[in-house]
């Protein structure tokens, strides 16, 4: 499972010395896998205390930013537990899902996806 922590990542000064940028994906680092494939989507979420996104999967580079909680992804056999300033990638077809450690207090993260290469459209209120 590919996860990175902000914790682990010492920041870089970048634009005219005027930003501290913690670097999760270098530029272009993911460029071969993600080659000819879209933006699908960007969105915020939270996965109230005692919930759980439903096991899914798609055709998708799917990215889970985590901005506040701590939770348990899992993708396919593997769990791991992943909290605020964690990056998780989400491989395209491998089914995922993610559940609070609490059952009264929520996570709540960024998701972003880049489809692969001829990637159909998705109905993610069934999906």
């Amino acid at each position: 499972m590919d996860v990175r922590s902000i914790e682990d990542v010492e920041p870089v000064v970048e634009h005219n010395g005027t930003v501290p940028v913690w670097w999760l994906v270098k530029p272009r680092e993911m460029q071969a896998i993600t080659e000819g494939g879209h933006l699908e989507l960007v969105s915020e979420f939270e996965v109230a205390g005692g919930g759980l996104v439903d096991p899914h999967s798609h055709p998708t580079h799917e990215f889970y930013y985590v901005t506040s909680g701590r939770g348990i992804m899992m993708i396919d056999d593997e769990e791991r537990e992943i909290g605020q300033g964690d990056l998780v990638h989400i491989p395209p077809d491998m089914v995922h899902s993610l559940r609070p450690v609490s059952e009264h207090a929520p996570i709540h993260a960024l998701a972003f996806a880049v489809a692969v290469k001829d990637a159909p459209p998705i109905d993610y209120t069934t999906h």
